[in-house]
């Protein structure tokens, strides 16, 4: 069983002004899957208190898997990719290009997304859209892959070789 953490980075939904729709349908999904969430929660859209929030779930807690939803627009306060890029030894680009060109599919508008994924040590990091329905198609088309690439990156594959 992998272990998640969950980031959802919105102003609005810290200081409890919006409900995290995101964050929760998040959740549901990979427990869904079989995945044990360790930590939800939501940080208001500042760099350094996301970094701290990241570096914690994965120095601290050791989730294999942390999942972000917002912050990875154009607006001055989405901050969540600088963030995630800062906190990375390694970048993991073909999963959020994985998700924007899925997103294309259905909207012309996911080209503004400045999502990316990498990897601190032994935890995979995936910055998520913000909207719920966004969310769900985004995980729905990444997570069989993801789970393979978590087998890998925690050393619980088996057999890598191309069939």
């Amino acid at each position: 069983m992998f272990t998640v953490g969950i980031v959802t980075s919105s102003d609005k939904g810290f200081v409890g002004e919006r409900e995290d729709k995101s964050g929760e349908l998040i959740a549901q999904i990979v427990e869904g899957k079989g995945y044990k969430v360790e930590k939800k929660i939501i940080v208001p859209d500042e760099e350094d208190i996301i970094m701290k929030e990241l570096i914690y779930m994965a120095d601290v807690l050791k989730v294999d898997l942390i999942l972000t939803t917002g912050g990875t627009g154009f607006s001055t306060r989405d901050v969540t990719p600088e963030a995630t890029i800062k906190v990375c030894d390694k970048m993991a680009n073909g999963i959020a290009e994985a998700i924007r060109s899925y997103s294309l599919s259905i909207t012309s508008r996911a080209m503004l997304s400045r999502a990316v994924s990498g990897i601190r040590y032994k935890t995979l990091i995936i910055n998520l859209p913000g909207s719920p329905k966004a969310v769900k198609e985004a995980l729905d088309y990444i997570l069989d892959s993801v789970h393979h690439g978590l087998e890998i990156l925690t050393d619980k594959a088996h057999d890598c070789a191309r069939k």
